[in-house]
């Protein structure tokens, strides 16, 4: 059974540096993770002229005029990611899932901290000025970035299989069922992103998309 997350009759809700450490403050970190970067993705893409959804892909935003701000926005993604990892690990103690999910989610947040620093390489178009197609070859930093990239996401994919064992053992086959179809559908994407940039935003998205879920089911008691 997946243990829950309650306040003790008669205490009071933790304040301060204890709030920091609060298994729902923590899950409440790992649920914004995913929407804050798309959403910042979408804003920047949309009022950037040279920017192209079907032929770029969101992490290359980080070279355009608003980078620093995108760089940004990977840190603080990668940090709340690493916040949801720890509040996934008080949320499920004593279980398999509680014991290496969260190191995965982990790696998912440390790869979003990585790649706040080694940016991808220029492509398509993009920033402005830039030839159409690939580059002629992939520099240090973008080889850095993809790995990094490639390896959170399948830690991420991993996580959610362990998570489906979990809530499928406490009778939440809808969850469980999401959590083993979500990494389907990230790998699928990656697998198409040679054809299509938006298979792989959209492979990306639903992973962030369904860690989001996850982490906001954790936070309220499961019936």
């Amino acid at each position: 059974m997946i243990p829950t997350l309650s306040t003790p009759a008669g205490t009071t809700a933790p304040t301060g540096s204890r709030l920091l450490r609060d298994p729902r403050t923590l899950l409440a970190c790992g649920a914004v993770a995913g929407p804050l970067f798309l959403a910042t993705g979408l804003a920047l893409g949309l009022t950037d002229d040279s920017f192209d959804f079907a032929s770029n892909a969101l992490s290359q935003l980080s070279l355009g005029d608003s980078g620093w701000l995108h760089r940004v926005v990977f840190l603080a993604t990668g940090a709340l990611t690493l916040a949801g990892a720890a509040g996934i690990r008080k949320a499920l103690p004593g279980t398999t899932a509680g014991t290496w999910a969260p190191r995965l989610v982990a790696v998912l947040g440390a790869s979003f901290v990585l790649n706040s620093v080694f940016s991808a390489d220029p492509g398509a178009g993009y920033p402005a000025g830039t030839p159409e197609g690939p580059p002629a070859a992939m520099s240090a930093h973008g080889a850095i970035h993809m790995l990094g990239a490639g390896a959170g996401f399948l830690a991420l994919c991993v996580a959610f299989l362990l998570l489906a064992r979990e809530f499928a053992a406490a009778g939440h086959r809808g969850w469980a069922l999401a959590c083993r179809i979500t990494p389907a559908a990230v790998l699928a994407g990656f697998a198409a992103s040679s054809a299509s940039v938006l298979a792989f935003t959209a492979g990306a998205a639903a992973g962030l998309g369904c860690l989001t879920a996850v982490a906001v089911r954790l936070r309220h008691p499961l019936r």
